[in-house]
């Protein structure tokens, strides 16, 4: 069976606003810039992956806007302006593609190839039913899938995970370290670093390094 073409939502929120957990995470380097590159970087690998037909990102932000737009994406405003999961659904509805995923936008180590992987995997999965990729500590969700004719329903927030199972979502398994590594924290920007970072957020690390640890 060929693998059908998936359009991938991705919400982004206004950077002044976005990864506030993040704030401070590289001295010297501007906040916005940080969020936007965990973006630019997930963006750059959803449209890398084979299996994806369009990326849709939901933000009101300008600049996350110009460089979606610059990457290839599709922009739409963020109009239900209430948080994550109408972003989600927004997005989900803006699309003719049969096939939906929903994305969090802070994987900056992702490779096309592990997000190829998850969604094969979500379209051999059991008929009609919804899957769902748990994130690296296990309790959030970092990607979210529809078949055909379902309507994507998310539940991303704090104990997504659990919220997903709850509604009907069934959990997808597989060795996907990229796709599983979200960055809310320092820690977690420093173990997406071992995975391997995006050219954007690998120049700022780069950059916000203390001068007595560089090389």
């Amino acid at each position: 069976m060929s693998q059908p073409r998936w359009a991938v939502v991705v919400p982004v929120k206004q950077l002044a606003a976005a990864k506030s957990r993040l704030r401070g995470a590289l001295p010297g380097v501007p906040h916005e810039e940080l969020a936007l590159a965990l973006a630019a970087d997930t963006l750059r690998a959803v449209l890398a992956c084979p299996a994806v037909a369009e990326a849709l990102v939901v933000t009101d932000d300008a600049r996350v806007a110009g460089a979606a737009r610059a990457a290839g994406a599709r922009v739409l405003p963020d109009e239900p302006a209430a948080g994550l999961n109408a972003a989600f659904r927004h997005g989900a509805t803006g699309t003719t593609a049969e096939w939906v995923a929903g994305l969090t936008a802070d994987l900056p180590a992702l490779r096309p190839a592990e997000l190829a992987s998850a969604l094969l995997a979500a379209q051999n999965g059991r008929p009609a039913v919804r899957r769902f990729v748990p994130d690296a500590p296990g309790s959030g969700t970092v990607l979210l899938t529809a078949p055909p004719g379902v309507p994507l329903d998310p539940r991303f927030g704090v104990g997504s995970a659990v919220a997903h199972a709850a509604s009907g979502a069934l959990t997808l398994s597989g060795d996907w370290p990229s796709l599983r590594r979200d960055v809310d924290t320092a820690a977690d920007l420093t173990a997406a670093a071992r995975l391997g970072l995006g050219p954007r957020t690998a120049a700022l690390v780069t950059a916000g390094r203390p001068a007595h640890s560089a090389g």
